[in-house]
């Protein structure tokens, strides 16, 4: 009888990793994200240190309602989503959603989908790395703030239904203000000199 949950993202991989872990293991699939920033509210709160709201997907409450009733028949769960900061994320969102221990090491990852990497990366799970899922809620922040306030500028200016949403708004915004600073640069000839001078203690150098 099953003693452990398994948590993927893809119903493939379930399929593989199920083969390969054997039946002490359930292996199920999240589908990819399951909680994530409202579509039709801003939900990031700029006033409360940018504290994003999240809300479940949806079409993923079936899907969550099968996962916490697989935990209640298992004395461990395992998250393996991809080894990402977005896999990261899903992670913590479903450990939160199980309502797992903070210091639980939960987490498990692996690079190839083979009978020894994954048996190899259930030797040794860890806990959940923070600094991954706050660089994906970041990211994912950064969407929504540039998304809100440029896209309906686009609208207007450009064509009805782009999106600025894409954090590489913001990196390109930093990379024409960095262009526009090394074209308006304006060289100016300089020389460093040193020299040596001769005091009543002795020598030492100076420069100008």
């Amino acid at each position: 009888m099953a003693d452990s949950l398994v948590i993927v993202e893809s119903p493939a991989k379930a399929k593989t990793i199920g083969k390969y872990l054997g039946s002490k293991y359930i292996v199920k699939a999240s589908m990819g994200h399951v909680r994530d920033l409202p579509k039709s509210q801003f939900g990031v709160e700029i006033e409360n240190n940018f504290t994003p709201k999240y809300i479940t997907i949806r079409g993923k409450g079936e899907i969550l309602k099968e996962l916490k009733d697989a935990r209640k028949k298992v004395k461990r769960v395992y998250l393996a989503a991809d080894p990402d900061r977005e896999g990261e994320a899903i992670a913590w969102h479903l450990a939160q959603y199980l309502e797992l221990p903070e210091n639980e090491p939960c987490r498990v990852v692996f690079n190839e989908i083979t009978k020894q990497a994954v048996r190899d990366a259930f030797k040794s799970p860890r806990t959940i790395d923070m600094d991954l899922v706050n660089a994906q809620q970041t990211r994912r922040i950064l969407d929504r703030l540039v998304g809100y306030k440029i896209s309906p500028l686009l609208w207007k200016k450009v064509k009805k239904g782009l999106s600025a949403g894409r954090v590489q708004s913001v990196a390109v915004k930093l990379i024409l203000d960095r262009e526009n600073e090394i074209r308006s640069f304006v060289p100016e000839e300089y020389w460093s000199i040193t020299v040596r001078l001769a005091a009543e203690q002795g020598e030492f150098a100076a420069k100008f």
